[in-house]
């Protein structure tokens, strides 16, 4: 059946290496069960429903992903896309997340719409490496922050907007501990390092008596506080369209991304660098928004930690389908992830911050028309706490330095439209 199903033998891989690849990638990326619902709990949303909500979103998209795609690659709520949700689109729409739930699905929508269609690689070629870079990098920046801040790190200011915390707070030593042992474990290359920092951080913070619990396992809470709980209304259609936008754009930029570089390590490209059969994955991810939507949770989008278990040997869909299980068996863990503390998460999000901000590297740096409008994207989207922002003025420095600079051929249409949109946004809006 399985050899049916997956084709094992013509990927060159077995059952066994198959579930210990599975294993191996969930345990990588099931810290998002316990990130996920503390971010989006700050938005107003039951913590409890989002976990449930979190689970079977990654366990139905990953589902699909080995079934129809047979790859062995994993989907959960973006890193970067919920704290877009949290912090900067429901703020915008009054506090309401129903309806930036129904942005999600519509941006889902549109993008199974492009993922069919020609249109969605064209626009995904046409924006600049660098924009690209710096807005991967200045998400990762953006979820430090808020890592720092969860943490007590960080605080607010009336003087100088941002400063430093009471860095004696026990909370404070537990997150800068569990921070250290992230990084260490994953330097010596110890599967599920950011997950194992988190528990230790949580059962120190039971052994300092700062959190209390009393099982670990349990019947799953309701899905009913966050299914089907999204709407349309309430909100001017040009915020709705921009919250739109910003989640397409920044979905199938990271899917491209993440897509390409777990395809490439599994040497599942042809002798173009481009993965056959393309669509099904896209559509699958695109897939993945919508149900995330439908379920309660911010989008959903390949995650880049399936390379661990391509590495550990994983080259079909029978990967992916070991992952969804796992996450599925995980529901029953609920009241563990409701036990663990916001700060005991924190430095969780500066280690994903770290991998997002690497790409800093590859911006040309001599080329000032490059260099200048990645610097303003990378530091505009923490600064502003807005990832939409922060975009939006990249973009627009990008169109404007390069045009005043006499060097306009660099622009293309879809990046002018981009930028144009976005200056009507500041003007109209």
């Amino acid at each position: 059946m399985f050899e049916k199903l997956f084709g094992l033998k013509a990927n060159h891989t077995t059952l066994h290496r198959e579930l210990v690849a599975g294993a191996t990638t969930f345990l990588t990326m099931a810290y998002i069960m316990f990130v996920n619902p503390k971010i989006l709990a700050a938005a107003g949303m039951d913590e409890g429903a989002v976990f449930v909500a979190t689970c079977v979103a990654c366990a139905i998209t990953t589902l699909i992903m080995g079934l129809y795609a047979n790859l062995p690659v994993a989907l959960a709520p973006g890193m970067g896309l919920n704290a877009y949700f949290a912090f900067t689109v429901v703020p915008a729409l009054g506090g309401d997340w129903r309806l930036a739930l129904g942005c999600v699905f519509l941006s889902g929508i549109l993008f199974v719409a492009l993922s069919i269609s020609p249109a969605r690689e064209w626009m995904i070629n046409a924006i600049p490496k660098s924009l690209k870079l710096a807005i991967a990098a200045g998400i990762g920046l953006f979820l430090a922050l808020i890592g720092f801040i969860n943490a007590g790190i960080v605080v607010a200011s009336p003087a100088t907007l941002i400063r430093e915390g009471v860095l004696t707070s026990p909370k404070v030593w537990i997150a800068a501990g569990a921070f250290v042992l992230m990084f260490a474990l994953a330097a010596r290359g110890v599967i599920g390092a950011v997950l194992i920092g988190i528990v230790a951080a949580t059962i120190m913070s039971v052994i300092a008596g700062l959190q209390t619990f009393s099982v670990i396992a349990g019947v799953p809470p309701s899905i009913e506080p966050t299914f089907l709980q999204m709407h349309f209304g309430g909100a001017s259609g040009a915020a709705i369209a921009t919250v739109v936008f910003v989640f397409l754009l920044i979905d199938m930029m990271d899917t491209s991304g993440t897509l390409t570089a777990v395809a490439h390590q599994a040497k599942l490209l042809d002798a173009k660098g481009h993965l056959p059969n393309a669509r099904k994955p896209l559509t699958t991810d695109a897939l993945g928004t919508v149900i995330g939507a439908v379920l309660g949770t911010s989008p959903v989008t390949a995650y880049i930690e399936s390379a661990a278990g391509i590495q550990a040997g994983g080259r079909t869909g029978l990967t992916a389908v070991v992952v969804a299980a796992l996450f599925l068996l995980s529901l029953f863990f609920s009241p563990l992830a409701t036990a663990v503390p916001a700060y005991a998460t924190a430095p969780a999000l500066v280690f994903v911050a770290a991998l997002m901000a690497k790409g800093l590297k590859d911006i040309d740096w001599d080329d000032l028309t490059e260099a200048a409008p990645a610097l303003v994207t990378a530091m505009a989207i923490p600064f502003t706490f807005s990832i939409a922002a922060g975009i939006g003025l990249g973009f627009i420095s990008y169109v404007t330095i390069k045009l005043v600079s006499g060097r306009a051929k660099d622009v293309n249409a879809a990046v002018a439209i981009i930028a144009a949109a976005f200056v009507a946004k500041i003007v109209f809006a």
